[in-house]
């Protein structure tokens, strides 16, 4: 590796992770101003919450999945629209298609379509079979909430930018650390191998996307985006790959103890279900 290829991948990690930091900083000091409604909004429609989930994964940004890690451990949402969200994100792949040119943009339709359709469908399964996932109960627990930040917080400024700003920073350490690390590993094998290894066999395309969009990184749901537009990859594949990429948030869950036994769960679920949904695709349209 040489020491232009390691500042690009340092390069690549810093800009990524400075966009999740201004998307994930955005949001929390939005959510500072209205934390008592969102989660009294959530609360009263824990039924419906998948389907807001799902719309919110398919905004086209990796901190999408930060923030719902983010807002699963403070138990704002369940684990239904957790997984709703990690289903229905796919970082910057859409924008990748569409700005490509290429003819197959018209697919971002049925895409984006699969995703939040899966996403809801899984999602409420899995609050059906989930029920007694811990969310901030009632009214009463999110005014204790609400007393407890005023507590610590005595200024507006502190609530609404010095702890918004605190949280972002420390998830910006980790996201930096982590889209490095990736960096360098991807950089070290050759993303020419990565292509050979996945063209390998058509009929396994859409088991080798599903276990390469479970990279934590952008890198990876760009890769596979860019192998089908180049006509490598089917559309079930790229359907596979990327309703597993889930980006930064399964990371962040597995930093948290709370949630940290969960992670293994959830990565099983968007496996199986990005794993049968590629194939499904597949064998309906053709590999």
């Amino acid at each position: 590796m040489t020491w232009e290829l390691a500042l690009e991948i340092f390069l690549d990690a810093l800009k990524d992770s400075a966009i999740a930091f201004a998307f994930v900083f955005l949001v929390h000091v939005l959510i500072s101003f209205f934390d008592t409604q969102i989660a009294t909004f959530l609360t009263k429609r824990r039924k419906t919450g998948v389907i807001f989930g799902s719309l919110f994964g398919l905004i086209p940004q990796c901190g999408t999945s930060v923030l719902g890690a983010d807002l699963y451990v403070k138990k704002y949402i369940s684990l239904g629209t957790l997984v709703a969200i990690f289903l229905s994100c796919s970082d910057e792949a859409f924008i990748a298609i569409l700005t490509s040119g290429s003819s197959k943009t018209i697919m971002i339709l049925p895409l984006i379509g699969l995703k939040f359709a899966i996403g809801v469908l899984v999602g409420i399964v899995i609050d059906l079979i989930y029920r007694k996932q811990e969310l901030v109960e009632d009214n009463v627990d999110v005014e204790e909430h609400e007393c407890h930040i005023h507590h610590h917080e005595n200024t507006k400024v502190h609530k609404h930018f010095v702890h918004p700003l605190i949280h972002s920073l420390q998830i910006l350490a980790y996201i930096f650390v982590i889209n490095l690390t990736i960096g360098f590993i991807i950089g070290f094998v050759g993303e020419e191998n990565f292509i050979n290894f996945m063209l390998s066999s058509k009929y396994l395309s859409p088991l080798y996307c599903s276990i390469i969009g479970l990279i934590p990184n952008c890198a990876s749901s760009l890769l596979i985006t860019e192998l089908y537009l180049d006509g490598a990859l089917p559309f079930g594949a790229l359907l596979a790959g990327l309703l597993v990429n889930s980006g930064l948030g399964m990371m962040l869950l597995l930093k948290n103890r709370k949630t940290a036994k969960n992670v293994l769960l959830i990565i099983g679920i968007c496996f199986a279900v990005a794993l049968v949904s590629g194939y499904l695709t597949c064998l309906i349209i053709g590999f």
